[in-house]
C-alpha cells in the first residue's frame, strides 16, 4: 500500500495576483520544513529515470561531492523562493542554472519533468502530511511560479494549464521510471548523506523514512526494498503527530528560509556563481569581462 495518495489537480481558473509573494510565504513561513522534504523527494524522483541518472553519475557530483551538490541545489532554489525570479538574486540563480545545464545535451521532456516535480511533489506531500491543506490560490501560485522559472531557463512547450502539466507528469513517470544501477548509486549516495546529518543511533531512520514516504514505482526504480510494517507505522505516526501538533502552535512570525541557515559547504557564506560543478565555477571566474557584465546586469 502506498503512503502517498494519487496525484491531485489544481483549478487553473483561480486568479493569483502575485505567485512570487505567495511562494515566498509558503517556503519561508507556513511550510518551510514540508517544502524542503517534498523538494528532496522531487530530486530523488529525477534519479528514477536511467538516462538522467546516467548523466548525473557521469559528472561525479552526487557520489564524490554529495553535500556540495545538495547544498548547491538547495541554495539555487532557495534564492528563487525567497527573493523571486525578478530579483537580482533570482536572476543570478537562473543565470547560474543555465551555465550549469548548458554544458550538457538535455532533452526538453526531461527538463519538463524535473520542472513538474517542483510543482506536484509539494502538492502531494501537503495533501497527505501538511498541517493544513494548500488553498486553491496557493496551488495555482506554485504552478505559476515554477512555470515562469521554466520559461526563464529556456524550457519550451510547458503546458499552459496545471491539468495538462499534471497529466504530463504522470505519463512521463509511467513511461520512464525503470530500475538501473546508476539510479540506485545516486539515490543511495543521497541517503548516506542524510544519514550523516544525524547521530549514529538515529541514522537508520533515514532510509526507513524515505522508503515510507515514496511510492512503489520510485522504490522499484531506485532498487529499494519496501519498509516493514512496524517501521512504516512508526514513521507515519510520527508525521501524523506533527500534523496534529503544529496547528496548535503560534504562527511563525520570522522567516525560516534554508538559505538563511548555517550551511555545511559554505560556512563563511557564498556567491551564487560558486554554486555548481567546479568546471562551471572555474570557467565563470576566468573571464573578467563576463564577471563585469554580470555585475552590470545585477546578477551578483
Amino acid at each position: 500500500m502506498n503512503v502517498l495518495p494519487p496525484p491531485i489537480s489544481v483549478t487553473s481558473s483561480v486568479a493569483v495576483t502575485d505567485p512570487v509573494e505567495i511562494c515566498h510565504r509558503l517556503a519561508g513561513y507556513d511550510f518551510p520544513w514540508e517544502l524542503n522534504r517534498s523538494l528532496e523527494i522531487a530530486v530523488l524522483k529525477t534519479f528514477c529515470v536511467p538516462r538522467i541518472a546516467h548523466l548525473l553519475r557521469q559528472t561525479g557530483e552526487f557520489e564524490q561531492r554529495t553535500q556540495k551538490r545538495y547544498d548547491d541545489t538547495s541554495l539555487i532554489m532557495g534564492n528563487l523562493l525567497k527573493w523571486g525570479y525578478d530579483s537580482p538574486q533570482g536572476r543570478a540563480a537562473i543565470a547560474q542554472m543555465n551555465r550549469i545545464h548548458g554544458r550538457f545535451h538535455i532533452r526538453n521532456d526531461d527538463y519538463l519533468y524535473v520542472l513538474s516535480t517542483l510543482i506536484y511533489e509539494p502538492m502531494r506531500w501537503n495533501q497527505h502530511f501538511g498541517w493544513r491543506r494548500f488553498t486553491p490560490v496557493e496551488k495555482w501560485a506554485l504552478f505559476g511560479f515554477w512555470r515562469e522559472v521554466g520559461q526563464r531557463i529556456g524550457v519550451v512547450d510547458i503546458p499552459a494549464t496545471d491539468e495538462a502539466f499534471l497529466a504530463f507528469n504522470v505519463a512521463y513517470e509511467t513511461e520512464n521510471f525503470e530500475y538501473h544501477p546508476d539510479n540506485q548509486a545516486i539515490g543511495d549516495a543521497v541517503v548516506r548523506l542524510m544519514q550523516g546529518w544525524l547521530p549514529a543511533i538515529a541514522a537508520p531512520l533515514v532510509p526507513l523514512a524515505i522508503a515510507t514516504v515514496v511510492d512503489e514505482p520510485m522504490r522499484v526504480a531506485l532498487g529499494w526494498q519496501p519498509p516493514g510494517s512496524m517501521g512504516r507505522q512508526l514513521i507515519v505516526q510520527g508525521l501524523r503527530l506533527r500534523q496534529t501538533l503544529l496547528p496548535q502552535l503560534p504562527r511563525r512570525r520570522r522567516s525560516h528560509f534554508g538559505i538563511d541557515q548555517a550551511n555545511r559547504t559554505y560556512p563563511e557564506g557564498y556567491h551564487i556563481d560558486q554554486l555548481g560543478p567546479d568546471s562551471v565555477t572555474r570557467s565563470r571566474s576566468r573571464c573578467p569581462f563576463l564577471k563585469l557584465r554580470s555585475v552590470l546586469k545585477g546578477e551578483l
